[in-house]
């Protein structure tokens, strides 16, 4: 599989993906797609999770139950009614469903933002909103048939 957004692997992620209070941060959900999922997929999901060691794997955004029949999130669509149906968005780290863009301490230098999508053997994950980071992955195994990831970096 292979996965894109507006920004190359490794390379910095646009102000606007940022989170209210960074400079230039509107909070927007980036865009994602993917192609090259096995014919035999029933569901994606997808994550951003900020592995630098300050922030602890700090998760961003989980979306479960994207249709097979979907291949991208456009710009923005978390928490509207753009988002694919029957998708899910989860908890973040933030307390609360729906993207929450970067902000990481100032001064802590750059942070890797993982962007990962799932192709599932399943059509439904079942998770509750209210999920934590090990169940999301923990609900994953033996379930992932393919997955791309994409790497945004960010610091204040």
């Amino acid at each position: 599989m292979e996965l894109r957004s507006t920004y190359e692997d490794g390379q910095r992620m646009p102000d606007k993906y940022a989170n209210i209070g960074v400079e230039g941060g509107k909070n927007t959900s980036p865009p994602c797609e993917w192609d090259g999922a096995p014919p035999e997929t029933k569901s994606f999901a997808l994550s951003i999770v900020d592995h630098h060691p300050v922030a602890k794997d700090f998760v961003h955004w989980l979306v479960i139950d994207v249709p097979p029949t979907v291949s991208s999130v456009g710009e923005g669509v978390s928490l509207t009614p753009r988002m694919p149906t029957p998708a899910k968005e989860l908890n973040t780290n933030y307390g609360r469903p729906g993207y929450g863009g970067p902000r990481p301490p100032a001064g802590t230098g750059d942070h890797g933002y993982e962007v990962a999508v799932y192709a599932l053997n399943v059509p439904h994950l079942g998770l509750p909103e209210a999920v934590t980071r090990e169940e999301f992955e923990k609900a994953l195994e033996g379930r992932v048939l393919d997955s791309a990831k994409l790497t945004g970096i960010y610091s204040q």
